[in-house]
């Protein structure tokens, strides 16, 4: 889907974020960045997204997946919800900057809060809803396009454990059964394990890649006690310790 070449980003204060990122992003995968905090995991995300370009290095979207409007879904770390608006209305937001009527939409935005789990909540505003409840707002807000590529920048960083393991359940449903490509930034091993399909770790800034590892886990309810992710995790620690200095 994506190609990056040689990609580095260094800002106008002298910040040197990223060095020479070259990988494939393929369709369909769920692709885990994985690195300690201010390795150039988000800055990625942007380049990606289209908000900031590279000082040097190329990112190239092939020809079969060239996006168009609504075809890249963002989903921050915090949800960014407007606090005066329904989820529903929440919802609707990128179908109305996009021309779409509010009648036209009503299904449309009932089914993707549905597909998070929150069909009863379409009226309720963010001030009542929990941390994990939002979240799934903003997530079906970046759904609602039905983009083809969906970029999440450590979504479930500041829930409860309890909270953050139900949503990584449902995401990674929601990815094997809509076959959406997923880049998913995080700096918790146990997370890309269990959800990515393949995970690119990053050393320390300025961000390199360091080491591209496929992840192999069973699908099903213990997936988490399974050997292969138990492996995957140790296998992805011990990767840490080489890169990260000591």
């Amino acid at each position: 889907m994506i190609s990056l070449h040689a990609v580095t980003k260094q800002f106008p204060n002298g910040t040197h974020a990223l060095e020479g990122i070259t990988a494939n992003i393929e369709a369909g995968e769920f692709l885990a960045l994985l690195g300690p905090s201010g390795c150039g995991k988000s800055t990625l995300l942007r380049l990606l997204a289209g908000l900031d370009a590279p000082s040097s290095g190329q990112i190239a979207w092939h020809a079969a997946h060239q996006p168009g409007p609504g075809d890249i879904g963002y989903v921050f770390q915090d949800a960014t919800l407007l606090p005066w608006a329904s989820a529903a209305e929440n919802v609707y937001l990128p179908l109305r900057l996009r021309g779409r009527g509010r009648a036209e939409s009503a299904a449309h935005v009932s089914a993707t809060l549905a597909r998070v789990g929150l069909a009863e909540f379409a009226g309720t505003r963010p001030k009542a809803l929990s941390g994990g409840m939002k979240m799934r707002v903003s997530i079906a807000r970046a759904l609602v396009c039905d983009p083809m590529l969906l970029l999440m920048d450590e979504p479930f960083a500041a829930l409860d454990e309890f909270t953050r393991h139900r949503l990584q359940d449902d995401l990674h449903r929601l990815w094997r059964e809509s076959g959406k490509t997923i880049i998913f930034v995080t700096h918790s091993i146990y997370e890309a394990a269990y959800l990515a399909s393949r995970i690119l770790v990053m050393s320390p800034r300025p961000g390199r890649i360091a080491a591209n590892i496929p992840a192999r886990v069973p699908e099903g309810p213990t997936r988490r006690e399974s050997a292969e992710y138990i492996a995957l995790v140790h296998q992805v620690t011990e990767t840490f310790r080489q890169v990260m200095p000591a």
